[in-house]
């Protein structure tokens, strides 16, 4: 047991020495999304706003084929990929995924062609039950931290009652499970293969490399102790053990993910830890009382209402953390409904809502009746398994943020640029975010020679010849900034787009000017 003490004392004092950022975007790329060049670049390069590992990064050439020749180098923010200079004619498609130094992956893909833009190929699809996987790990670990050590800690200081300790014991096993084979789910996730890659070496080391390889440790070895708690009868010992514990899971929390890297990270990282420790702290003891209840009242009710009295505090903690946490990450109010993050939240906040009415009606109405109706038991123990089932729902949405970053780390995608350029004019075209949708398009005119090129109107026309959109025209319109705006303009399909600008710049001469551009799937 005091191996295990020691062990923790050393995994706290390691984890608050490591450092780590917000969670990556990419933010630039080189060459510009969409190319149509006329030979292979030598390099295309990544940079995201943070430095991040590679996971899985594949070049997939017109033809259909992964490049295994393609070689990729790290340095910082910028991931290389050295191109092969004997790519086929066509659409290649570079489908990145990496490592944030919040341990989570970020993946997407850019295109660039050469010689001439084609359908290209997909990247290729990973296991669509992994993600199912990782969710139900994360519950697994969250039952594990918050009901195992939570309730082994409510075993040493409150009540040792048997029959309440069964739940967890369950717990615990649930969790030390979930510890280690999330750890084995996560590189599986990070290197963008299938689950059953499990059974080599290379998933489980990518995954020990990033700040969740830490996290699961400390989540494992406090598991284990509370372990060691429920089943030492020794007071004295367990007490100490089970505070290291209960300590081990606020770390164990803010060592990875989302929060935990939000700056300013001297205050995130704490108010993870007292949030982490609150809830274990709530959760862990519901089983046992729900066993107290159902005993003899006068043995439950001292117990009651020692809990109830340190349970208002650990609850006002518990709401002061959460809100700070909420509004780091958040960024703005609408960002709690505009946003699958927020819209997650929303959920969460409304099942805390019911939990706490729950607990108010606990302490104010049902403990206190315990001493004199007999109905007050029943009700209470209903009550408090009701607890239960909405403090699993929370589980399970939380689990959900894995896969969902925080409004605070989402950088505005980079908006696809066409340069059209003659010797009478020049015009630049942004297409933001340049995907299938709703797209904004903002015209800079200029002349041949760079100079501001007045106009007195300007329509932008668009078609899609491969699919059978005939030509769609729209009237520009001069804003304050001096260039030319097209707002919301439709388009459903993604492909080659052939754009058309003619600029009215006298009664008697109009320029057009024409280019296509490779519109990118949703």
């Amino acid at each position: 047991m005091r191996w295990l003490a020691g062990l923790a004392t050393l995994l706290l004092l390691a984890g608050f020495a490591t450092g780590a950022s917000a969670h990556a975007a990419l933010v630039a790329v080189e060459p510009a999304n969409g190319s149509v060049l006329a030979s292979p670049p030598k390099v295309v390069e990544l940079r995201f706003n943070e430095s991040v590992t590679p996971g899985a990064i594949r070049l997939i050439d017109a033809e259909g084929r992964v490049r295994d020749d393609a070689r990729v180098t790290a340095a910082g923010e910028t991931v290389s990929l050295a191109v092969p200079q004997d790519l086929p004619r066509g659409t290649a498609i570079v489908s990145y995924r990496v490592i944030s130094e919040d341990g989570h992956p970020v993946v997407g893909s850019v295109i660039f062609s050469v010689g001439a833009p084609t359908a290209g190929t997909p990247p290729p699809a990973t296991d669509g039950g992994l993600n199912g996987l990782i969710w139900l790990g994360r519950i697994g670990v969250y039952l594990g931290l918050f009901a195992g050590v939570g309730g082994a800690f409510f075993a040493s200081w409150i009540s040792r009652r048997a029959d309440g300790l069964i739940v967890a014991r369950a717990a615990l096993a649930i969790g030390l499970v979930s510890a280690a084979a999330s750890l084995g789910l996560l590189g599986a996730d990070l290197l963008g293969v299938s689950a059953t890659a499990l059974l080599t070496p290379a998933p489980w080391k990518i995954a020990a490399t990033t700040s969740a390889g830490p996290s699961l440790l400390i989540a494992f070895v406090v598991m284990a102790m509370s372990w060691v708690v429920l089943r030492d009868a020794r007071a004295g010992a367990t007490r100490t053990l089970s505070a290291v514990a209960l300590g081990g899971v606020g770390l164990s929390l803010a060592l990875s993910g989302h929060a935990a890297t939000a700056p300013p990270e001297l205050l995130t990282r704490p108010a993870i830890v007292l949030h982490g420790l609150g809830v274990a702290f709530w959760i862990g003891a519901l089983a046992p009382l729900v066993a107290l209840v159902s005993g003899p009242t006068a043995e439950a009710l001292p117990i009651l209402n020692r809990f109830s009295g340190v349970a208002v505090p650990v609850v006002a903690i518990l709401a002061l953390t959460g809100l700070v946490l909420a509004v780091i990450q958040l960024g703005s109010p609408a960002a709690l409904v505009e946003t699958r993050y927020g819209i997650i939240l929303s959920i969460k906040l409304a099942l805390v809502a019911g939990l706490l009415a729950l607990a108010a009606l606990n302490r104010l109405r049902l403990t206190p009746a315990l001493a004199t109706e007999r109905a007050a038991a029943p009700a209470l123990r209903r009550s408090i398994l009701f607890e239960c089932a909405l403090a699993l729902a929370i589980l399970a949405v939380v689990a959900g943020w894995r896969f969902t970053p925080p409004p605070r780390t989402i950088v505005p995608e980079t908006p696809l640029a066409v340069h059209i350029h003659t010797d009478k004019a020049m015009f630049q075209v942004l297409v933001s975010p340049g995907k299938v949708g709703t797209d904004d398009f903002v015209l800079q005119l200029m002349t041949g020679k760079g100079a501001l090129l007045k106009a007195k109107e300007v329509t932008l026309t668009l078609s899609l010849p491969e699919r059978g959109i005939e030509p769609m025209e729209r009237d520009a319109e001069l804003g304050a900034d001096g260039y030319w705006h097209a707002r919301k303009v439709e388009l459903p399909l993604a492909g080659r787009w052939h754009l058309r600008i003619d600029a009215l710049v006298s009664d008697f001469e109009r320029i057009t000017l024409e280019d296509d551009f490779e519109l990118a799937p949703p």
